[in-house]
């Protein structure tokens, strides 16, 4: 059953897009990331224009993450306080990556940039997170105790001065680290069309030593609200958000989930990470692949406008 995208200008199967929509959400239930860093390849790489991907996956990132958000919320597991700074920041640096975005299409040079773009943050993020599930699980094996560092102990970026106390998340640090954070998510959101949480946790758990009961509900709140801001701003700055593209992944994104989070409880958490960071790297080396292989279609033809 075919349907025609009107803004992508193309008709796509309506099956392939659920069923791509419903894979990957499978994926974020079972590992709890938002899965726009998966999303967004697959549509380009099923010839979906790049600048139609990224911002029409922005839509289905807020409905993927939205119930998972409400569910922390109704646990008591949301810092609102830490989360009110993340997405301050956040919807700074969606502004600055929309921007981005529009300059780097007025140029000709948006599909480089954001292959680049996954290529290097997949690829170290990926070997980051393969190093330590891997190390992890020869430490399980070896029968190594592995003590985690405590929320309560600080690293030289606790120290940076402007410090405010999070009550939720026994912290006292600086607000400076977290400001950062949530623009650097922001604006990489807001460019390449993903949620930012494959990042964000990392950084909240490792550089900021956010207790694990609230740092998934945390990050969650944050890219909500900051891809609902990007969604906006792609809808009215670049016109880009092809509505119906992004229901259909909605549809099959919300029903995946549910079977990927009822998976995800019979694997560990090192087991998880591994078989995500493979995931990760699996993205990134075809990006890769696409940067230094010959296109079918080495030519392509556009229709510009002529200023007098």
């Amino acid at each position: 059953m075919q349907i025609y995208l009107p803004i992508a200008e193309l008709s796509v199967n309506l099956f392939f897009l659920v069923g791509i929509g419903g894979a990957v959400g499978f994926l974020s239930g079972l590992f709890g990331v938002g899965g726009g860093f998966l999303l967004t390849p697959l549509l380009i790489f099923s010839g979906v224009p790049t600048a139609v991907a990224v911002a029409s996956v922005t839509g289905q990132v807020v409905a993927a993450s939205t119930s998972g958000a409400l569910s922390h919320y109704r646990r008591g597991g949301i810092d609102l306080h830490l989360a009110m700074y993340l997405v301050l920041s956040g919807i700074l640096g969606a502004f600055g990556g929309v921007a981005a975005f529009d300059l780097l299409r007025d140029a000709g040079q948006l599909d480089l940039i954001i292959a680049l773009g996954f290529l290097v943050l997949l690829g170290f993020v990926g070997v980051l997170m393969l190093q330590e599930s891997v190390r992890a699980l020869l430490k399980r094996r070896q029968g190594v105790v592995v003590r985690e560092r405590l929320p309560n102990q600080h690293s030289w970026i606790h120290g940076l001065p402007l410090r405010v106390r999070f009550k939720k998340s026994r912290l006292y640090i600086s607000v400076l680290p977290v400001l950062i954070i949530g623009l650097f998510i922001g604006f990489v959101g807001s460019l390449l069309g993903i949620g930012g949480g494959f990042i964000m946790v990392p950084a909240l758990v490792y550089l900021l030593r956010v207790p694990g009961n609230v740092v998934i509900g945390t990050s969650l709140a944050q890219v909500v609200a900051m891809m609902a801001a990007t969604t906006i701003l792609h809808a009215v700055q670049s016109q880009s958000v092809d509505i119906l593209l992004a229901f259909c992944l909605m549809v099959g994104g919300v029903a995946g989930a549910q079977f990927g989070a009822a998976a995800g409880r019979h694997l560990r958490g090192e087991q998880l990470r591994g078989l995500l960071a493979l995931l990760v790297l699996a993205v990134a080396i075809r990006f890769g692949l696409s940067l230094v292989l010959t296109p079918n279609d080495v030519f392509s033809m556009a229709v510009g406008s002529v200023t007098r």
